[in-house]
């Protein structure tokens, strides 16, 4: 799945079902519209033993043990080289940059505005997602893809408060990818006009380098995190467009500084815009659910503009046919 972290494969389920086999890349449509961040691809040093590793990259892990490639990529006992581990990187995310562009045309043609939510464990996305169905159900049609390793805890909490709801395991996986966001759309079929909310595994790293075919990633940080959290995991923060600092009502307990958490993330993205927000009391979705109304009409406008586009195109086609037939 993954050579930026070794994480495993064949163990993601959608909706509790196993994820059929992605399709060949090169026959999906290509995309219109660039990918908005790529992180640089870096070779991964490999030991005699064929193990490789990534200083650094294995915190969101939870352990510091290697990840071994061979057997995943190659055979029994078959060191890959730095060079060919470049080559698997480049070749994922070429898959899944098609996958996204399918899910992006998906979104376009049927106005979706849909949003790819990424966080460390524990900043409070789900309860977030639920404040703000809470707050906006009645104003917009609305569905939720949930990403976890395991449990449906998160699907079933979304759909007690009448959303659709689908859940994606990844099982050893720890980022979602736009084949796996793809086939849940099948299942679920979010409606023309809608908002989707993608709420990603519970990780700063790899969900940077994976475009879902969402219009942006919103990064979530708590207040009960440090406030170099986005000196430490910069990709992550390089690659939103929005930043919600979340549990804004536990800052009498805490000595968290707000300007500096921001003043380090602006540092890695000066054009990060940043909302301060409390899912607990509501304080500051004002704000939050301006901004999501403001996406939810651009993309409707959107898809109006081409239907009408289209619209215009077979009017003139009949005229022409009609005048061809009256000659």
């Amino acid at each position: 799945m993954c050579t930026t972290c070794g994480c495993g494969v064949g163990d993601t389920r959608v909706a509790g079902e196993p994820l059929p086999a992605s399709g060949d890349a090169a026959a999906l449509p290509e995309s219109g519209q660039a990918r908005r961040y790529r992180p640089a691809v870096v070779a991964t040093p490999v030991d005699p033993d064929g193990v490789s590793s990534r200083n650094g990259h294995h915190g969101h892990h939870g352990h510091n043990e290697h990840h071994p490639h061979h057997g995943h990529h190659g055979g029994p006992g078959t060191a890959t080289t730095p060079a060919r581990l470049v080559q698997i990187e480049r070749d994922i995310l070429a898959s899944n940059d098609a996958h996204a562009a399918e899910n992006r045309r998906r979104f376009e043609e049927q106005g979706i505005f849909a949003l790819n939510l990424v966080s460390s464990p524990g900043s409070g996305k789900t309860a977030l997602l639920c404040r703000t169905i809470e707050l906006l159900r009645g104003r917009l049609s609305l569905a939720v893809i949930e990403g976890d390793q395991q449990t449906s805890r998160d699907a079933e909490r979304i759909r007690a408060t009448g959303v659709p709801a689908l859940q994606i395991n990844t099982g050893k996986g720890c980022h979602l990818d736009a084949h796996m966001v793809g086939h849940a759309l099948q299942r679920l079929s979010p409606g023309d006009d809608s908002l989707l909310l993608i709420e990603n595994v519970g990780n700063l790293v790899c969900p940077a380098a994976f475009d879902l075919g969402e219009a942006h990633k919103v990064v979530i940080l708590s207040v009960t995190e440090g406030e170099d959290k986005p000196l430490k995991y910069p990709n992550m923060f390089a690659a939103a467009s929005l930043l919600l600092l979340n549990k804004i009502d536990l800052l009498p307990h805490l000595s968290f500084d707000v300007d500096l958490a921001i003043t380090h993330a602006r540092q890695v993205n000066p054009a990060l815009r940043v909302m301060r927000l409390s899912a607990t009391t509501g304080e500051g979705f004002d704000e939050w659910l301006a901004w999501l109304d403001q996406g939810c009409a651009a993309a409707q406008r959107s898809r109006k503009t081409t239907i009408d586009a289209l619209r215009r195109r077979v009017a003139e086609l009949e005229n022409l046919l009609s005048s061809g037939a009256r000659c």
